[in-house]
């Protein structure tokens, strides 16, 4: 009999090691592209959502999957009031802009909290990628949930997620997370596609530019780590305002600087997958 003590550490290690998995496609979508963020307030939902028009603007059939089951967004940002079909069996997504969309937010009254355990959690995501009737879909963007929970470790070990970008902003306490995201992505062995620097930044009326929330984090970040960095996002006033209206700027202002980010990204993108 060994003589070793195994200590907590040791025990959490175990706990924390990678499982094998059968990770299944989403049926109905040839890619699926996860986007994720390890802090909150980052945009990350109205980069999801941008990115999913822009990619419908590069000519690709896209559905829109909102994961995030505790702060559901894609109701107020399409601005979507109806519940989607079912037969019984599958739920039928919500077409919205030439979108296939589906959220946790179309079954549940705006103001009623999701208090839901992981279990619960868990059995929804699994509702959202085998029970919805995805239809002949070139991608499928998800929208999760910010951290690095259950619903995550849902999505990369059950799910066959063809790559992840990962959102921030550039300030360390954000940063932080992010490293945390990107080391919880490695050991799942899930591509990550590069990291966005959203809110990098806003032109005065100087026509200065002013990096409110500090310069160039984001970018060092993904050269400390070997991953791509996919640009900056800087702040305008517009994106909120058109997201408030559920007419997001890529569809509402495709002209726009913001909006040529997008679809310059987006066409990257589709050039990688298909």
């Amino acid at each position: 009999m060994s003589d070793k003590k195994i200590g907590l550490s040791d025990t959490m290690k175990a706990k924390t090691e990678p499982k094998s998995f059968q990770k299944n496609p989403i049926t109905g979508t040839k890619f699926t592209i996860a986007i994720s963020s390890a802090k909150g307030g980052v945009g990350k939902s109205t980069f999801a959502t941008n990115l999913a028009l822009a990619l419908k603007k590069n000519d690709c059939k896209v559905g829109l999957l909102d994961a995030d089951i505790y702060g559901p967004s894609l109701p107020k940002l399409f601005a979507i009031n109806e519940k989607p079909e079912s037969d019984g069996q599958t739920l039928k997504p919500i077409l919205k802009y030439d979108i296939q969309c589906m959220s946790i937010g179309f079954l549940t009254e705006e103001q009623t909290p999701m208090i839901w355990r992981g279990p619960m959690v868990t059995s929804a995501i699994k509702t959202f990628t085998k029970k919805v009737s995805w239809k002949n879909l070139d991608f499928i963007i998800v929208d999760m949930p910010p951290g690095t929970g259950d619903t995550q470790l849902t999505f990369a070990q059950e799910i066959k997620m063809d790559g992840v970008i990962i959102i921030s902003t550039p300030q360390e306490i954000a940063l932080q997370d992010v490293r945390r995201g990107i080391r919880m992505f490695d050991k799942l062995k899930v591509n990550i596609i590069g990291l966005i620097d959203n809110m990098s930044h806003f032109i005065g009326d100087d026509g200065k530019k002013y990096a409110i929330f500090g310069e160039g984090g984001v970018k060092k970040t993904a050269e400390e780590f070997k991953k791509e960095f996919l640009g900056e996002i800087p702040i305008n006033p517009v994106v909120g305002k058109q997201g408030d209206l559920g007419a997001p700027i890529v569809e509402s202002k495709p002209d726009h600087e913001i909006s040529k980010l997008y679809i310059q990204l987006a066409k990257k993108i589709k050039s990688s997958y298909l």
